[in-house]
């Protein structure tokens, strides 16, 4: 599949029906254009069966929920529909993104009560987010935004208004010749990159910010998961900026990232070692298992 997303062939379900791709369209008075009230998920389909899917639904279902809207689409219709995206697009391994967002409607301000809620899926092939960084280990930049306080805005849904900082600091950082970028978050303690949570390695334990003000993330915690099933200590804390000077690995887990190891923050070097090859395989294992 190639070209713009706008522009290919395939079929998207969009309301509860099988769309033509390029009629998959919206109003340009749609409130979520205006407001940023949509939620979404990327979940991957592997050999056909889409790693970790009911909890994908079931989160688009919290997040929305945290923007103070209900989807009018049950867990298992968006489960039956992600399956019918695939057959319809004849895929097996895809990037699966499912969105709700409230449509145009009565309502064209901030409030949007009367508006109808809308929800589409679409799959398309989608190689390693961050290219060669796979093997090789990915470099970031430090964003010179902040991930917000919870008192702010609902840091732990997936919701497309929190995503404006990561687009900025991702362009930046590949101004840079960057990968991505790492986020502190609003106290100054190291946060995530702009789609991906992190880990970090030192004498053969493995500490991960606590996800107290970003989304705890389903592949983060899978790997969690995975470390302490192979005796691996894991602290889930409050690292400060001054401590990646310290850490030996260093690795970028989520959907689209999946394993990836980091070889550079800013001025901080790491090594592609031993965890960080091995987890990075075992997910790969566990994911087509």
């Amino acid at each position: 599949m190639a070209g713009g997303y706008d522009d290919r062939d395939g079929k998207i379900w969009l309301d509860g029906r099988m769309v033509d791709w390029r009629e998959a369209n919206v109003h340009v008075l749609t409130h979520g254009l205006h407001y940023a009230s949509s939620v979404f998920e990327g979940e991957r389909a592997y050999n056909g069966k889409i790693f970790l899917s009911r909890d994908h639904s079931e989160r688009l279902h919290y997040s929305a929920s945290c923007l103070d809207f209900d989807i009018p689409f049950s867990v298992d219709q968006i489960e039956t529909a992600k399956a019918e995206v695939l057959k319809a697009n004849g895929l097996t391994d895809a990037y699966v993104r499912a969105v709700a967002w409230r449509g145009a409607g009565e309502d064209m301000g901030v409030a949007s009560a009367r508006n109808p809620v809308r929800l589409a899926i679409a799959a398309w092939e989608w190689g390693s987010y961050y290219g060669d960084a796979k093997m090789k280990g990915a470099k970031l930049d430090i964003s010179k935004w902040k991930r917000p306080s919870p008192e702010t805005i609902p840091v732990h849904a997936k919701a497309a208004g929190l995503y404006m900082i990561c687009t900025t600091s991702k362009h930046a950082a590949e101004a840079k010749g960057c990968s991505d970028a790492l986020f502190m978050d609003y106290r100054g303690y190291v946060a995530e990159a702009t789609g991906a949570n992190i880990f970090f390695v030192k004498d053969g334990e493995v500490h991960t910010p606590d996800p107290d003000c970003f989304l705890n993330g389903l592949t983060r915690q899978t790997v969690i998961g995975m470390l302490k099933e192979r005796q691996i200590k894991v602290h889930e804390r409050h690292i400060m900026p001054e401590e990646l000077e310290s850490f030996e690995q260093c690795w970028l887990t989520g959907t689209a990232a999946e394993v990836t190891p980091v070889g550079q923050i800013g001025d901080y070097t790491f090594e592609v070692g031993g965890i960080t090859r091995e987890i990075a395989q075992a997910y790969e294992d566990k994911v087509r298992s």
